[in-house]
């Protein structure tokens, strides 16, 4: 009986053939100790898992436990882990449990991006041409502006500097990269063989890429951490490093598991990490150039000084562009390696499914530990996915009985404008978007489409568009009203001065307007608690109108696990659990950052673990998370004042202006 037989039926889910032919392999095979038989033996586990036959599949694990391959053994000692945590969710359906969408019969299908992102190509030259053009015409400015003897000298030296060492840095990246990875991490690297042991598609999907592509095979790196994640780094195609956690293994089935690697194949195909590191050299050169201007004008006379002046300006102005446009290139490249790994695998629903599992991993293994994992945060802006949207998906993946249920979840990352601005500042796109595009990848393969996503867009038309559109602009400025305040302030302030002919008035009139306006936004975003309504994680996950800047009053009851990602030994960051999921909750103190870290200090570590009630206001940004206000335990109380450095702050002003006048 063909061993390739079983793992193409796995392959193509035919689950009880597959059992079949591998059992059968299993039987017949003549060498018990070969990496062919553990590999099938690993492939029917799975293929027992995927069938509901768990007590199967456990015991597989139990004999793969004491294999003499440490990587088969570790594999399987997760993997058993996972099988019977399966086991205790009877009360709700298991995840693995839910149906799947299927995958084209063919790989290498070219599928369209129209409407998904902008073309990559562009994007790079765009971005790299505009980063150009910043640094050459602050350095024109330099030259012809500032009349002095040798004004551009010094730049000069500094700009050769950067280049010189951002090009070492370039080419050595990857050794040094290599020593971080091991001393953090503890990365071990494999072979292909034996990857294939643990997932013989990703070990077909790499060796056909680079066959493809004629590049050299990426070297391939294994984390044992169960958080699931997957990155790529390198300066040249040729000397690319792919790297995954254990956890990958865990929590994603070997065809998801293809995907995720197909996707960082795309990075190296796509020569990302090369674009980025030379994006980002342009934007510290810009920096650079506001830097220099800035102590140049300092020892320079009246006249030039303000022509210096005006340039610093316009190098930072163009420095922050320069970091907005980097995002963007990085978010579009996210776009382009999904799309690579549709192509190269002909399973957008595999990756679609694979993100959302990630994300529940991370999720699970949060759960499992009072700190923050290392590898999570060092590697979030390398990572497939950002970690910090992980919670509402995650959560929901968890407790959804449907995969519609999960879907109803990314409303908020398609629909609310919110979702639109925070995503400006992320590396990633938001995970709803790059599933609907998965699924739009897979509607032109003619396949199902995991998630229901047309009917969640559906769902998304009949969002009542006043509630989620109507302040949206309004609470842009309430969000950014403490400056627009002090801008009125000086205005009136100016023209009151010019009056009276007495010019401290501008100043005094430019902190009352900060006080004013911080008073208006304290009570934007800390209704009164007392109306507080209870509610539950998940639902809360799925309210596609929640707002980072007005908070919801509500009362949750549950389990305090943990401290949160805001701090590790002295974090003053809470994780709540409920019977529907995870969230984040703050915690603030009068006392300001010094407060924080006392009570994370002194009363954390025995709040952990404690059955709690707790009553605040819930905020939705690509992370959502609960301001606390009150914290009821059989361990002690705590009361906590988010609004109380906003009050302070404006009082203070006010007393200031006073002074000032």
């Amino acid at each position: 009986m063909s061993l390739a037989q079983g793992l193409q039926a796995f392959k193509e889910q035919k689950f009880d053939e597959a059992i079949e032919l591998l059992s059968q392999y299993c039987q017949d095979a003549t060498h018990k100790d070969s990496a062919e038989y553990s590999q099938a033996q690993m492939a029917l586990a799975k293929a027992y898992h995927s069938k509901g036959q768990i007590e199967e599949a456990i015991a597989l694990c139990q004999i793969l436990k004491n294999h003499l391959d440490s990587q088969v053994n570790l594999w399987a000692t997760e993997y058993e882990k996972r099988l019977k945590a399966a086991q205790t969710q009877s009360a709700s359906p298991h995840p693995d449990l839910l149906a799947k969408a299927g995958r084209a019969t063919q790989t290498g299908v070219k599928l369209a991006m129209r409407g998904i992102a902008s073309s990559l190509a562009l994007a790079s030259m765009v971005t790299i041409s505009l980063l150009f053009g910043m640094i050459f015409v602050l350095s024109l400015s330099l030259i012809f502006i500032i009349k002095t003897d040798n004004p551009s000298q010094g730049l000069g030296i500094a700009l050769i500097v950067t280049l010189i060492f951002s090009g070492i840095s370039f080419f050595l990246s990857p050794l040094i990269m290599d020593i971080v990875q091991n001393a953090l991490y503890g990365t071990s690297w494999i072979s292909l063989e034996t990857l294939r042991q643990s997932s013989p598609e990703s070990a077909d999907v790499i060796e056909r890429v680079c066959q493809q592509r004629q590049i050299a095979p990426p070297r391939l790196g294994i984390i044992p951490d169960e958080n699931p994640t997957a990155f790529t780094y390198g300066s040249l195609p040729d000397t690319a490093r792919l790297v995954v956690s254990q956890g990958l293994f865990t929590y994603l089935d070997e065809d998801e598991v293809a995907t995720v690697y197909a996707h960082e194949l795309g990075h190296i195909v796509h020569w990302d990490f090369a674009i980025m590191t030379l994006a980002s050299t342009l934007v510290q050169i810009l920096y650079l150039i506001y830097s220099f201007v800035r102590r140049m004008s300092r020892q320079s006379g009246d006249k030039a000084k303000s022509f210096l002046m005006n340039i610093a300006i316009t190098a930072y102005a163009f420095y922050l562009m320069g970091t907005y446009l980097i995002l963007y290139l990085s978010r579009t490249r996210e776009y382009y390696a999904d799309h690579f790994a549709a192509e190269t695998t002909g399973n957008p629903n595999g990756l679609s499914r694979a993100l959302v599992k990630i994300a529940y991993g991370i999720v699970e293994e949060s759960d499992k530990t009072k700190e923050p994992s290392p590898l999570i945060q060092g590697t979030r802006a390398l990572g497939i996915y950002d970690p910090k949207g992980a919670a509402s998906t995650g959560v929901a993946y968890r407790m959804a009985s449907d995969s519609y249920q999960v879907g109803r979840i990314f409303l908020w990352d398609i629909f609310n404008p919110w979702g639109w601005w925070m995503e400006l500042n992320s590396t990633h796109p938001l995970t709803g978007k790059r599933i609907r595009a998965l699924t739009t990848y897979a509607e032109q393969m003619g396949l199902k489409t995991e998630f229901d996503m047309a009917r969640v867009v559906k769902d998304g038309k009949y969002l009542n568009k006043k509630r989620l559109y109507g302040t949206f602009i309004v609470d842009l400025l309430v969000m950014n009203s403490q400056w627009v305040g002090a801008l009125m302030g000086l205005l009136i302030g100016i023209i009151l001065a010019s009056i009276f002919r007495y010019s401290l008035l501008s100043f005094s009139f430019a902190l009352w307007g900060f006080a004013i306006a911080t008073f208006l936004k304290s009570f934007v975003m800390y209704p009164d608690f007392h109306q507080a309504e209870p509610a539950n994680i998940l639902t809360l996950m799925g309210d596609p109108y929640a707002s980072p800047l007005r908070g919801k009053p509500i009362h949750l009851k549950g389990k305090l696990i943990g401290r949160g990602d805001a701090g590790y030994r002295f974090g003053s960051e809470l994780k709540l659990q409920d019977a529907t999921g995870m969230i984040f909750v703050r915690y603030a103190s009068r006392l300001g950052a010094l407060g924080n870290f006392f009570f994370g200090a002194s009363q954390v570590p025995g709040l952990i673990g404690a059955e709690v009630k707790v009553v605040g206001w819930f905020r939705r940004g690509i992370m959502p998370w609960m301001d606390l206000a009150q914290l009821r335990s059989n361990r002690g109380d705590v009361e906590s004042y988010p609004r109380f450095s906003m009050m302070l702050m404006g009082i203070g002003a006010i007393i200031l202006g006073l002074v000032i006048l």
